[in-house]
């Protein structure tokens, strides 16, 4: 039996490709507009074919055998959609306006957090190691123990992805890479708060623009932290997993269960981008 998407169960959909149901999955493909066989798309080779995914984490010799192409055009053709894709999906607009957030805000939220405007933390994904000694230095986490590319996720109190960073190098720090990724030119409004964890020291950055920052109170030089900022840190952790579990969501697309190649270094931006944003589409993590 051919191996493509009319073939996939509905109950395998999520399997193969992330999104809940077929009719999703269809939906996001009309919007897409790829054309008859992906006509719309730009090709750098011949013999393109659609349905393509990184959901899975095929290999390309996998994929290869699968479709009865060469190892080349499978490279070409995930990478013509990538960048397809990131394009498609990128305009789309994904930062809630201050109202939308107020009417999906939790309870929680509101009880303790209303001002709360966006939640951010950083993730690593690990990479292949570089022959050049500047790049594997830049590329090393202490952190992680290996060379890994870093970015940024911002999601909003209702669980949804709001914010996507480009990759950066594993060395940089949370703060450095707040500076750099661009979070600190999106609208927020006068009275807004940041929820963040303990490495993001970052209310000078947010003071220009009258943000204030949440994160767990530091123990500083005391032998025990006071009560009131035991329930603190407990209360903001609570709220602050969310992140956590949306950054699970975009590496649940099993590309990035491997050490990434450095032969995808020229396209990883628009993979990871595309997994994050095509997380908005599978079912939200608060019910």
């Amino acid at each position: 039996m051919e191996f493509c998407i009319e073939n996939i169960e509905d109950k395998d959909i999520c399997f193969y490709t992330g999104f809940p149901n077929r009719e999703v999955y269809n939906a996001v493909l009309t919007y897409l507009n790829p054309g008859p066989n992906g006509k719309n798309l730009v090709y750098t080779r011949t013999d393109p074919r659609p349905d393509i995914e990184v959901r899975v984490g095929l290999f390309e010799c996998d994929l290869a055998f699968r479709f009865n192409i060469s190892i080349g055009t499978v490279s070409n053709i995930v990478i013509s959609w990538v960048n397809f894709l990131y394009l498609r999906l990128g305009s789309l607009s994904i930062w809630p306006s201050k109202e939308t957030i107020l009417a999906t805000m939790p309870d929680s939220f509101k009880a303790k957090y209303k001002d709360t405007r966006v939640i951010i933390d950083c993730t690593e994904i690990k990479v292949e190691m570089p022959s050049s000694l500047v790049l594997k230095s830049q590329t090393y986490s202490n952190y992680k123990s290996a060379n890994t590319l870093k970015g940024l996720v911002g999601i909003s109190p209702s669980g949804s992805i709001t914010f996507i960073s480009q990759l950066y190098t594993g060395s940089i720090s949370d703060r450095e890479i707040t500076e750099r990724c661009g979070i600190l030119k999106m609208p927020f409004q006068v009275g807004d708060s940041l929820m963040a964890d303990k490495g993001f020291d970052i209310q000078d950055l947010l003071d220009p623009i009258s943000v204030k920052l949440n994160m767990p109170p530091f123990l500083h030089m005391q032998d025990q932290m006071p009560v009131q900022d035991v329930l603190e840190t407990q209360q903001i952790a609570a709220e602050r997993i969310h992140v956590e579990r949306d950054i699970n969501k975009i590496k649940n697309f099993h590309l990035f269960d491997q050490v990434i190649p450095l032969s995808l270094a020229g396209s990883i931006n628009q993979l990871w981008t595309v997994c994050g944003l095509l997380t908005l589409f599978q079912k939200p993590i608060i019910s």
